[in-house]
């Protein structure tokens, strides 16, 4: 269970802060206890979960250990290139939507790589696979400005120093 103040990341929404736990002060005859989450990058809206929803797309923030461990790992993820738009776009929504940041590597890994190719031909990146990166992108660098204790901004930067270089053989 969480705790008051905790940071979650929730589903799409992102980062969340917790900002109270308890019952629905306007449904008296409801026992029902809610995570009330207010997201931390924009501050227009709270959001009410219940706490027992089996359905719950909430786990804690990473930790800065976490963090730096899944940025030392990010030379050998892996990508996940389909030349099939319908099926790569499905794919990619799944990844984002898992919550997970390892598959958000994969699939911002996988459309840098593609979107550099395709810029040394003249290309760009389709509009769907553009959308599907910044999203991704918005994701872990939110994760890991809060785990770093970081602005979103500086997350690049600080991956770009801390990545380990690939050695030529």
């Amino acid at each position: 269970m969480f705790k008051v103040n905790d940071y979650v990341v929730y589903g799409m929404t992102g980062v969340c802060q917790i900002s109270a736990i308890g019952k629905d002060e306007y449904d008296k005859d409801n026992d029902t206890q809610y995570y009330v989450l207010t997201p931390v990058f924009s501050s227009n809206m709270t959001i009410r979960v219940p706490v027992n929803s089996k359905k719950l797309h909430m786990r804690p923030v990473m930790t800065k250990k976490e963090v730096l461990a899944l940025i030392a790992s990010m030379p050998e993820q892996e990508t996940l290139w389909t030349d099939d738009d319908r099926q790569r776009a499905a794919s990619f929504q799944t990844a984002l939507r898992s919550g997970k940041s390892e598959e958000w590597i994969k699939l911002i890994k996988t459309l840098h790589t593609e979107k550099e190719y395709r810029s040394s031909i003249g290309k760009k990146l389709t509009k769907t696979d553009e959308d599907l990166m910044n999203n991704a992108e918005r994701q872990l660098n939110q994760e890991f400005a809060i785990a770093l204790g970081i602005d979103p901004e500086e997350v690049l930067d600080f991956i770009l120093e801390h990545v380990p270089k690939k050695v030529e053989a």
